[in-house]
């Protein structure tokens, strides 16, 4: 937010930037905590899929445990808390046994642990391969962070083993053209995905994996010309995977009026349909190879991955299995995914100022015809007051603190002569 000074030097803004700094901050926060109103404790729900988490150095200082919203907020005031933004499938830890004789307010008959949450330097307060902490107190201008969609740590973009930073795919304006990236040691993880057709990979010009519903789209459209020899990314098993892939589905094994396409617009494409296409696929593996067996390039990469690539995996038994055996199923889910839990969010939040809207209309509905007259007169009265100041003021000075408390000082006179 832009500022101006006046001419004693301080700092001042108008009206609309400080409206428009808050409702920044607000939108913010919400998209961080996801909407949660940080009223009661999270634990009740289990193992969230996706949920903001704190970690108290206070009361953790070895970085083992992580505490909800609610609990940062009425168990942890006043101590040295970190954010770490969200973390899949955690369940609050605030009071159990890592917290010694440390009590939850909020909920305090809790296991002795959480088996199945999953810790990493993070809740040190350190991040990267660098291992250093954010903000870094060594760097006057802190450098910018991508988030690993698999380790959910932070990496600096000098840091992902890229060539340079102006790999990584932006538009002009340097906004992300990517949904997805997962850092250089979980790529090994999921060598697999470079089986799959180019396109769920993002680049500069952003591709968007989806499915056609008209038998007349183009199946897989990055295919080359079969006079070309075709190549994916890491040149593995291009020719053999793209073939199988257009020979599988021209054969039924996905239904003919939804095909397999890539690097078509999904406006007109709900996502859901090419999961259930792909779900019917008999147990016939999409990509038509046995990957396990297939010469993958043993050096793992980055990746940036396009937007809807998760609906592309396939879901046949075999990889269905794979995924379990890797603990990498959560990535079918579309929910886990960060841009559906802030398109979540922003929903919740138009909910809740919608409610807020709904709950100050009944209250002034519900009151006598005095309070309501007197409610309407002092706005007017407010009104009055702010453009009589308006009109005796220099249009080009600035208000200032004073300024203000001389209005409210004027209008508590006028009360007072009434």
């Amino acid at each position: 937010m832009a500022a101006d000074l006046d001419d004693d030097g301080e700092q001042t803004v108008s009206i609309n930037e400080y409206l428009e700094s808050i409702e920044e901050e607000e939108l913010e926060a919400d998209l961080v905590l996801g909407g949660d109103e940080g009223d009661e404790c999270t634990y009740s729900k289990g193992y969230m899929k996706r949920q903001a988490i704190f970690s108290c150095l206070t009361c953790t200082p070895e970085g083992n445990a992580g505490i909800c919203t609610a609990c940062c907020l009425s168990c942890h005031d006043g101590h040295e808390v970190l954010e770490l933004w969200t973390k899949r499938n955690f369940r609050c830890d605030c009071g159990n046994s890592k917290f010694r004789e440390f009590s939850c307010k909020l909920s305090p008959n809790k296991d002795v642990e959480n088996v199945e949450n999953s810790y990493n330097h993070n809740f040190k307060g350190l991040y990267c391969t660098c291992n250093r902490p954010y903000p870094d107190p060594d760097l006057q201008e802190q450098e910018e962070m991508i988030q690993c969609c698999m380790c959910e740590d932070w990496f600096h973009e000098e840091h992902i083993s890229l060539g340079s930073p102006n790999e990584i795919p932006r538009d002009e304006e340097g906004e992300p053209l990517y949904e997805d990236f997962i850092c250089k040691a979980c790529s090994a993880i999921c060598s697999f995905l470079t089986l799959y057709p180019k396109t769920i990979r993002a680049t500069g010009k952003q591709p968007v994996a989806s499915v056609a519903t008209g038998k007349d789209k183009s199946v897989l459209e990055d295919i080359p010309p079969k006079d070309e020899p075709g190549k994916l990314d890491n040149d593995v098993c291009s020719d053999t995977v793209q073939n199988n892939l257009v020979a599988d589905m021209n054969h039924g094994s996905v239904s003919d009026d939804k095909k397999f396409v890539v690097g078509e617009s999904s406006q007109n494409n709900d996502s859901s349909s090419l999961s259930q296409s792909i779900a019917n696929s008999n147990g016939t593996c999409i990509l038509g190879v046995d990957w396990m067996a297939a010469s993958i390039d043993s050096e793992s990469r980055p990746l940036f991955l396009s937007k809807n690539w998760r609906d592309v995996l396939c879901r046949c038994d075999k990889c269905l299995d794979m995924y379990k055996q890797k603990h990498i199923s959560y990535l079918l889910d579309k929910e886990d995914s960060i841009a559906e839990y802030e398109k979540n969010a922003k929903q919740k939040r138009e909910e809740k100022l919608q409610k807020r809207e709904g709950a100050e209309l009944n209250f002034f509905n519900n009151l006598g015809h005095v309070e309501k007259m007197e409610i309407l007169n002092g706005i007017a009265d407010f009104k009055d007051e702010f453009r009589s100041f308006l009109g005796s003021v220099d249009p080009s000075k600035a208000i200032t603190a004073a300024d203000v408390n001389q209005i409210f000082e004027n209008l508590k006179n006028k009360r007072r002569r009434v």
